[in-house]
């Protein structure tokens, strides 16, 4: 900036460039381990789900990854019923609804 260039058009990318730069500028291992923590516990599904959604931005996990580590991540009872179903989700999306639903019954 102090001879006039601009590197960054907008002002989102120069904020992520100084997230990366304090981060260690790796934040999709610092999501993935994340990830990696994340249970449900006590915690409600609309919770979980929610938690899930914003952790798992710039994560690296996509599609039937993602849906294996949300899996994984609801408790016992909730997982039996989703994969005893005869027409399992197809979308991760699916899954938060279905798991949200039965949680609340």
């Amino acid at each position: 900036m102090e001879v006039g260039e601009v590197k960054y058009e907008l002002a989102g990318e120069f904020l992520i460039e100084i997230k990366k730069e304090f981060r260690g500028g790796d934040e999709e291992s610092v999501k993935v381990a994340e990830l990696k923590r994340m249970e449900q516990g006590n915690q409600s599904m609309e919770k979980v789900v929610q938690n899930f959604k914003i952790v798992v931005r710039g994560s690296g996990y996509e599609s039937q990854p993602l849906i294996e580590k949300f899996k994984r991540d609801m408790n016992g009872v909730i997982r039996r019923k989703l994969i005893e179903v005869e027409n399992q989700p197809g979308l991760i999306e699916q899954w938060f609804k279905r798991a949200t639903a039965l949680d609340r019954n």
